[in-house]
């Protein structure tokens, strides 16, 4: 593994420790005495417009201490469980009676850290899983895995998709391309998921903090997406989703990657046509750029299907692609272009800044697609699959919310307040992507977003 068995780790660690202090509120002071309360002015004052961050927060800092307000705090607050079309409502803590607490405090200083818990969490889950399926697999289950490997590439070759080795021998005969297509599928996939949660939680939701000043953005104003903090909650809850689908999957069809397909050692027909295709690990051998994630004893090696190197990809491509982007940066230009005499097309280009958005979004996807197949760690099928989870967790990560009722009580278990974020509009309670509470925030009126 070399330089990468510490590099990768490093990276991930500075990337999120860099996404918390970029993301930090720079406006609330954890040990100052005269903290501002994070409860919001009333409905009715929200209804009738009167009221203003600034404004509330004046009235209750007048107020009575964080000890008086926690025990006006509700103990309780209602929940909605959506399982196909059924509602219906729950209780569960209400845990705002401990945000005096150090680590409450803590949070609302650093608000990207509840983020970083939830990667945490989303990741570590999903790699036990892998882990607990490694250590207990039998050989029978490898077996298995290289028929159906197989039988991918027999599916492929009838629908004239077996391209796998063509492109693979390509880039074996340009060795410098070869380097560093191993680099990225080993090091790009987890510090670039995280880069890209550290971006989008900034531009969706620091960015839209009325009550902080950022650099080239006044206080009091938005300058963010549009789609503010419920985009950033929808992606994150998708990677979730994914992550679920692939572990079910790969659970119940396990599937060998192609460099593992030449094994020497199997014999039989079924080693004989597995070691025909002449697939070569690029990545794990002498000359290889494994990572410290994928070579050891408690790393799946058979969860080929499907691909999250590339539905992760496709998700972060697509949203970048059509994030909804801040007024200064969506103006369109027109540009002029004389045919003939007094004849003159006019076309209407995207801004630069939509332009760039839509090289990026397309490129990620299409570079990390090249790099599975490229190296042999996946097949196109897989790519396919992983596209098919990420557009079905896309779709459907809103199940995820009916998970809130228990975090509920597990932050009442650690006496820990989460911060809750408000999208700078004031929304409906019915808003698809939202859960309505009357919680804290400094995004202003709006609706909070788990």
């Amino acid at each position: 593994m070399g330089a990468g068995a510490f590099i990768e780790p490093l990276v991930v660690v500075t990337l999120l420790f860099g996404g918390t202090w970029v993301n930090r509120n720079t406006d609330y002071r954890i040990f100052s005495r005269r903290r501002t309360p994070s409860t919001p002015p009333s409905p009715s004052s929200i209804e009738s417009g009167s009221s203003s961050p600034r404004s509330s927060a004046s009235l209750l800092d007048r107020a009575s201490s964080p000890s008086l307000l926690r025990l006006q705090e509700a103990k309780w607050r209602k929940r909605e469980i959506r399982i196909l079309g059924m509602r219906k409502e729950v209780v569960s803590p209400n845990t705002r009676r401990f945000q005096a607490y150090f680590l409450s405090r803590l949070l609302m200083k650093f608000p990207f850290l509840v983020e970083a818990w939830y990667w945490a969490l989303i990741y570590w889950v999903y790699q036990l899983g892998r882990a607990f399926s490694a250590v207990t697999m039998v050989e029978g289950t490898v077996n298995v895995a290289r028929r159906h490997a197989l039988q991918l590439i027999h599916l492929e070759q009838s629908l004239r998709i077996f391209i796998e080795l063509p492109i693979q021998h390509w880039f074996l005969q340009h060795p410098f391309l070869m380097h560093w297509t191993n680099r990225t599928y080993s090091f790009i996939h987890i510090p670039g998921t995280i880069l890209f949660l550290v971006w989008l939680y900034y531009y969706t939701t620091t960015r839209n903090r009325v009550d902080l000043p950022l650099p080239n953005k006044p206080m009091g104003e938005a300058d963010g997406s549009p789609a503010g903090p419920k985009l950033y909650a929808a992606r994150r809850r998708t990677m979730a989703t994914c992550n679920l689908i692939a572990f079910i999957v790969f659970t119940l069809w396990p599937c060998m990657p192609p460099r593992l397909l030449s094994d020497p050692e199997v014999g039989g027909d079924i080693g004989k046509e597995a070691r025909s295709y002449g697939f070569v690990d690029t990545v794990h051998g002498a000359e290889g750029e494994s990572s410290v994630w994928t070579q050891n004893k408690f790393c799946n090696q058979y969860a080929a299907m499907p691909s999250l190197h590339f539905g992760y990809s496709l998700l972060i491509g697509m949203t970048i692609c059509s994030i909804p982007l801040a007024s200064r940066h969506r103006r369109s230009r027109t540009a002029s272009f004389r045919i003939t005499g007094n004849m003159t097309l006019r076309l209407k280009l995207p801004s630069s800044r939509r332009l760039a958005c839509l090289i990026l979004g397309v490129a990620y996807p299409a570079i990390i697609l090249t790099a599975i197949i490229a190296t042999a760690n996946h097949f196109v099928l897989d790519a396919v699959a992983g596209a098919c989870v990420c557009g079905i967790a896309w779709f459907g990560n809103r199940i995820l919310l009916n998970l809130l009722p228990l975090e509920d009580y597990f932050l009442w278990l650690v006496r820990i307040h989460k911060p809750e974020r408000r999208s700078v509009e004031y929304e409906s309670e019915e808003d698809e992507d939202a859960w309505v509470d009357k919680g804290s925030g400094f995004w202003g009126k709006g609706t909070v977003i788990n």
